[in-house]
């Protein structure tokens, strides 16, 4: 049975080891998986630490780590007006592809529960087109309120 829950700092390093999985799967690496992981997992726990901005749930099986999804608060202006004041933004949503098949949802799903809990204005992120799908049926849709200036490439 595949448990989703809250992150801890223990879960940094299996954390960090999901994401060299799921980001060198689409580009070819340019560090050493170990030098990557090390790194990422100190990252992992600095902001699993604060808990100010980032959080992040983790999918197992048993003991293995099988999927993540990744969530920053992102902190609006303070407004006397009835409008709520913080964002949330979705990221390396991501689960092994022998765990596929649900786990994702459920993933989403506990991001999505703890930005209600949050009193978050929205939810958003940038989906592939493969997982588009997963949000749409999720009530996630395409808007035109962004407007996006990309700095690289």
């Amino acid at each position: 049975m595949i448990e989703v829950r809250e992150a801890t700092i223990d879960d940094a390093r299996a954390l960090a080891e999901l994401r060299w999985e799921f980001r060198a799967a689409k580009a070819q690496p340019v560090e050493d998986r170990e030098t990557f992981v090390s790194r990422c997992a100190g990252w992992m726990r600095a902001q699993l630490t604060t808990s100010l901005q980032w959080r992040a749930w983790i999918a197992e099986d048993g003991a293995t780590a099988v999927g993540q999804i990744w969530a920053h608060t992102i902190e609006k202006l303070p407004n006397p007006a009835l409008e709520r004041e913080r964002h949330v933004y979705i990221s390396n949503v991501y689960v092994t592809p022998a765990a596929r098949g649900g786990v994702g949802s459920r993933l989403l799903e506990a991001v999505v529960a703890w930005a209600r809990s949050q009193n978050a204005d929205r939810v958003f992120l940038w989906p592939t087109d493969r997982s588009r799908p997963m949000y749409e049926r999720h009530g996630f849709a395409t808007t035109t309120n962004i407007l996006e200036l990309k700095l690289n490439g």
